[in-house]
């Protein structure tokens, strides 16, 4: 269905690129309100080419994808993440390795508004970071990752840090192989202090599960009534208390591509379908910017990054 009012823009963010493939985008609105957005590029998924490619928004177009950070030699770059916390710097969370059993974290920061970026370093051993999705910050200043571990079977698990990536904390896993297949969770926050986490599966539904003390602990994961090709997803509490969320409803294929909406973050109801011809449209990421629109971006056919606006107040 599409609704009247609610997509207020559909684009590209590149029409023409220095790679032939890409995947795994995500996007972010700095302090100082710029518009950003990061995927990995190179000839194929895997391939030791591949790259962390960052574009800008400025005025009525994106820059140039340029090449922002890279893997050591023979390595290869995975899921970037993009993130702005309340203070200290620009953050932009990646993998790298030969393949996703093998990979490990990466960070670079920026204080100059994403123009300029460190040396990437690798994140301690056992952490990755957020392994698709933008963290959550927590109102003590402690940034809450979603992470995900497959050298061992697919497990979920949670990691955090105070200090903008210095030193990290990280949750025991919340599923055991043996019952879930699960990876990449979303981390939202629930009411009275609830965080909740959605996540992807083999299983051909999306997973969630909760924590009470701060996602040091969590609840045995669970299944929703919502779809999943075993495909990432991404999800965002919206400033009006609603929640939305952004899935391929399908149980085999990474198309459609749908939103739907929630007040609790369990129960969904789709409003909105981004795409249903045939293909790959997958990898969402959201976020809502600080004038209430909220923003999409998305792998199209693993050759392009669609880029969707929404006024969620047209989303019922």
């Amino acid at each position: 269905m599409i609704l009247v009012g609610a997509v207020v823009l559909s684009e590209f963010l590149f029409r023409e690129a220095p790679f032939s493939s890409c995947h795994a985008s995500t996007v972010v609105e700095t302090r100082k309100g710029s518009l950003l957005a990061a995927w990995f590029g190179g000839s194929h998924e895997g391939a030791t080419d591949v790259a962390i490619y960052l574009t800008r928004h400025t005025e009525d177009e994106w820059s140039k994808p340029v090449p922002v950070a890279r893997g050591a030699s023979g390595e290869s770059c995975y899921n970037p993440v993009l993130f702005q916390p309340r203070r200290g710097p620009l953050m932009l969370f990646f993998k790298a390795g030969t393949e996703p059993e093998k990979w490990h974290g990466m960070l670079t920061t920026s204080t100059d508004d994403g123009h300029n970026w460190s040396t990437p370093a690798q994140l301690p051993d056992g952490i990755l970071g957020p392994i698709k999705d933008k963290p959550l910050e927590l109102d003590n200043g402690e940034i809450l990752c979603g992470s995900s571990d497959e050298s061992d079977g697919w497990t979920i698990h949670f990691e955090w840090t105070r200090d903008f990536g210095k030193t990290w904390g990280k949750s025991d896993p919340v599923n055991s192989p043996v019952d879930f297949d699960a990876i990449q969770p979303t981390v939202l926050k629930g009411r009275n202090h609830r965080i909740i986490a959605l996540g992807r599966t083999q299983q051909s539904r999306v997973c969630y599960t909760t924590s009470d003390d701060g996602g040091k602990s969590w609840a045995p994961l669970s299944l929703l009534d919502v779809k999943n090709p075993n495909s990432g997803l991404d999800a965002v509490n919206l400033a009006d208390g609603r929640f939305l969320m952004v899935y391929n409803d399908s149980e085999m294929d990474r198309s459609p591509l749908n939103v739907a909406i929630s007040n609790n973050a369990i129960d969904w109801k789709p409003v909105l379908t981004l795409e249903s011809d045939p293909g790959e449209y997958s990898y969402p990421s959201v976020i809502q910017t600080k004038d209430g629109l909220v923003h999409i971006c998305y792998t199209w056919n693993r050759i392009r990054i669609r880029h969707v606006v929404l006024n969620p107040k047209s989303l019922e």
